[in-house]
């Protein structure tokens, strides 16, 4: 087990910003996370997706790739110099996506092949998912481990999960 010694009792939530491109952290980053450190405080990165089926919305960052890793790097050496915590929200969109996000626009894969329940004015942006099947689940499952590995390949970010496959 890892036991954190934070300082403060405030904690930077996540926060799905929609400000980086190409599924790539950007230099600016670098100050929005640095900006809200301060020594001994916890920050959780916004939804970073763990493979090229796992996006969701646009402008989003993603940690399979090895530019996305030194993306990061920076931007997690910033809160680190200041003393903070930083831990990277792994996840997967599962049906909360579209095909226009999807490799080769495929419908969006997830535990379910229903559809989003409509009540809220953005469902109309969502694809029918299609059930992934069981043969399947290895490599998701690889996904996260991958992005967990990169994830502390960038610097140390402690990957925690927080959505799959919703």
């Amino acid at each position: 087990m890892i036991v954190f010694a934070l300082l403060t009792r405030i904690v930077l939530a996540p926060l799905t910003r929609q400000r980086l491109y190409n599924n790539v952290a950007q230099p600016h980053a670098i100050l929005y996370y640095s900006q809200r450190t301060s020594n001994g405080s916890l920050l959780i990165a916004e939804a970073t997706a763990v493979s090229s089926t796992a996006l969701g919305y646009p402008n989003t960052p993603g940690i399979w790739t090895r530019e996305q890793v030194e993306a990061w790097r920076p931007i997690v050496d910033a809160v680190h110099a200041k003393g903070g915590v930083f831990f990277c929200q792994i996840w997967h969109a599962g049906k909360v996506s579209n095909t226009g996000y999807q490799p080769n626009r495929q419908a969006p894969i997830s535990s379910t092949d229903r559809p989003r329940r409509l009540n809220d004015i953005d469902d109309a942006e969502f694809t029918p998912p299609r059930r992934l099947r069981t043969d399947e689940l290895p490599h998701v499952a690889n996904d996260f481990r991958l992005a967990a590995k990169n994830s502390i390949d960038a610097g140390n970010v402690y990957p925690t999960l927080a959505k799959i496959l919703c």
